[in-house]
């Protein structure tokens, strides 16, 4: 037997429980089925209405990293159901999804959820409670026979990423600094207050010498 550089016989007691520690997916073509039967059973069970539940909005990811991107959130503000022209009441029932603690933060972002519900709205197919007695807002019997039900996800969101054109590099862009620009547009964010006030105190002492 070779020995190592010390003279010492190595003599290595390796532990014999590493089958605890082993972990298998075999189960995995099995739990594949299993998911496909119940979300077979789920699309049964709520049908005619879409298999993947509500309509979600289209909002902003939060952080610097993220913020490009945008993505389906937890629901719509009351703010965008009434420029839609939904009540906050019947939107639940009707497959819209409401969240009362979002708030929409810009002009933008309002705009194009209500128009996400708008759209929504003009392709509905509103079933009656009662056939017998339909009621106003419910699709005509002829729509009625044409509805199906959705497998997919509602009005899918689509992240479209704007590419910068190539364009050559001016005298002004190698001038421009960005990191003095972005300090001076924080100092001046932070100092607006304190600023404006010692401006207006040194335009009363003016007023006063004058008189």
């Amino acid at each position: 037997m070779a020995r190592l550089g010390n003279g010492m016989v190595p003599n290595g007691h390796f532990h014999k429980d590493w089958q605890r520690y082993v972990r298998t997916w075999f189960d995995q073509p099995m739990r594949k089925k299993r998911r496909a039967k119940r979300r077979l059973i789920r699309a049964r069970k709520v049908a005619p209405r879409p298999a993947k539940g509500l309509l979600r909005p289209i909002i902003t990811c939060p952080s610097i990293k993220y913020n490009a991107r945008v993505r389906a959130g937890r629901g719509f503000t009351l703010e965008e159901l009434k420029k839609a022209g939904i009540n906050k009441r019947e939107a639940p029932t009707i497959g819209i999804a409401v969240d009362f603690r979002r708030r929409s933060m810009s002009a933008e972002a309002l705009q194009r959820n209500a128009q996400r519900l708008k759209e929504y709205r003009s392709k509905l197919i509103l079933f009656p409670r009662k056939l017998s007695k339909p009621g106003k807002k419910d699709s005509p019997p002829e729509e009625l026979k044409l509805a199906t039900q959705l497998k997919g996800t509602l009005l899918p969101i689509v992240n479209k990423m704007k590419k910068d054109k190539p364009r050559k590099v001016t005298r002004d862009m190698r001038k421009f600094k960005a990191y003095y620009t972005i300090a001076t547009a924080r100092a001046d964010k932070r100092c607006f207050g304190r600023r404006q006030r010692r401006a207006e105190k040194r335009a009363a002492e003016e007023e006063s010498k004058k008189k």
